[in-house]
């Protein structure tokens, strides 16, 4: 029997996750033939879209209908100890892997993070001992049992996929000798958010490209900023909030009298920071009822993707990923902090998104809606952090 499918429309089909909104595409044999190499045509791809990313985390399952037996004596029973695909199989998910790339205003880079051959396999029990299958873990490639009876493992991986923060999966994916370390410094590029006080010094600071701040009012950790953020308080600027960025290119200790666009009288020690261009944010990050004292360290990521000023709070790695699970949930997400001011607070002491109440304490993640109550250790934030997101799912599902 032959099954000839037409290749149009019909061979692919769109899901939207029922809480986040994230589509899942499935494409039966989709043509790439804009490589700078051969064109390629895998058997199908699961293309998943993560919110906050604007390009999808593609992976490749191909069905070969071939098994090796593993027969007694042979090079394959030496190797694996047990049935399994056959290995050519597994050098043709090399090759998809590596010859799907396209250009994003850059170089090239891989557009597919995994790829699995489904072979004819039963004993899905057995199976999780092989190296082919332990090697997904390890490198994204590997086999899956895949039959009528025997679609558990599939859908167990499929269901990771789909939960999983794009964090995770960017995490699991194999990158170019010397990328870690590049990526860790533009990772973890700090912003100074510093208060502005008036009209005045925010059209200074706009026109001249430039920020100051005494001294000593400068606390431990303020060299490792980067940028500048400006937060012009109520009636310094048209709109209340953060409003734009730039990236510091000098910083001097000078006295304030030398500071020629805001003339002053004073001998006072301040440090001038000066800035290459102003990128004003397309959203004003709003205060909600908070506000910056003097000055407060966020990150650019975070910069770039909250919408409220209390999210540029969060310090440690359990805020920031917990916060990444809940953005994928909403685009309102509201803090409760111990202070007004974010220079002032430390720490927050509750989420709040749609219809839940959450806290972060002690070790623990409390998870309320309305009389209905779920505890579960915060170390899951660190360790599987789609865990959580399936608790947070099924408690927003409670209400």
């Amino acid at each position: 029997m032959f099954v000839n499918l037409e290749k149009n429309r019909s061979a692919k089909r769109v899901y939207e996750h029922p809480y986040t909104g994230e589509r899942i595409t499935l494409t039966y044999q989709p043509y790439e033939g804009r490589l700078p190499t051969v064109p390629q045509m895998p058997d199908t791809v699961l293309a998943i879209e993560k919110k906050g990313k604007d390009y999808t985390f593609n992976y490749i399952f191909d069905a070969k209908y071939r098994l090796d037996f593993a027969v007694s004596g042979s090079s394959y029973e030496k190797r694996y100890g047990m049935p399994g695909p056959m290995e050519d199989d597994i050098n043709t998910m090399h090759r998809y892997r590596d010859s799907l790339v396209a250009r994003r205003g850059g170089p090239y880079e891989r557009t597919a993070f995994g790829a699995y051959v489904l072979f004819p396999w039963h004993d899905e029990d057995s199976y999780q001992a092989h190296p082919l299958y332990k090697s997904i873990d390890d490198v994204n490639i590997g086999g899956l049992p895949f039959l009528p009876n025997a679609t558990r493992l599939v859908e167990q991986f499929i269901e990771r996929l789909i939960e999983n923060n794009p964090e995770e999966l960017q995490q699991e994916g194999i990158l170019p000798q010397g990328i870690i370390e590049e990526w860790r410094s533009a990772f973890d590029e700090h912003v100074l958010v510093g208060m502005v006080p008036s009209v005045r010094h925010y059209e200074a600071y706009v026109k001249h490209r430039f920020y100051h701040i005494p001294v000593k009012q400068l606390k431990k950790g303020w060299q490792n900023a980067r940028y500048i953020a400006l937060y012009p308080k109520r009636g310094a600027a048209p709109q209340n909030g953060v409003t734009c960025f730039g990236k510091i290119t000098a910083v001097n200790i000078v006295k304030r009298s030398a500071i020629a666009e805001l003339p002053k009288r004073s001998d006072d020690e301040y440090v001038r920071f000066e800035v290459e261009s102003w990128n004003f944010l397309q959203h004003v990050i709003r205060p909600v009822g908070y506000g910056i004292a003097v000055y407060a360290m966020t990150t650019l990521n975070t910069l770039k993707q909250a919408k409220e000023l209390p999210e540029l709070f969060m310090k440690s790695s359990d805020e920031i990923v917990l916060w990444r699970i809940l953005r994928r949930l909403s685009d309102r997400i509201h803090f409760d902090l111990d202070a007004r001011y974010l220079d002032q607070a430390s720490k927050i002491t509750a989420y709040r998104v749609k219809n839940l109440f959450i806290c972060l304490e002690d070790g623990l993640l409390m998870i309320t809606n309305g009389t209905k109550h779920k505890t579960i250790a915060a170390e899951l934030l660190r360790k599987q952090p789609s865990a959580v997101f399936r608790e947070v799912v099924g408690m927003m599902g409670e209400g």
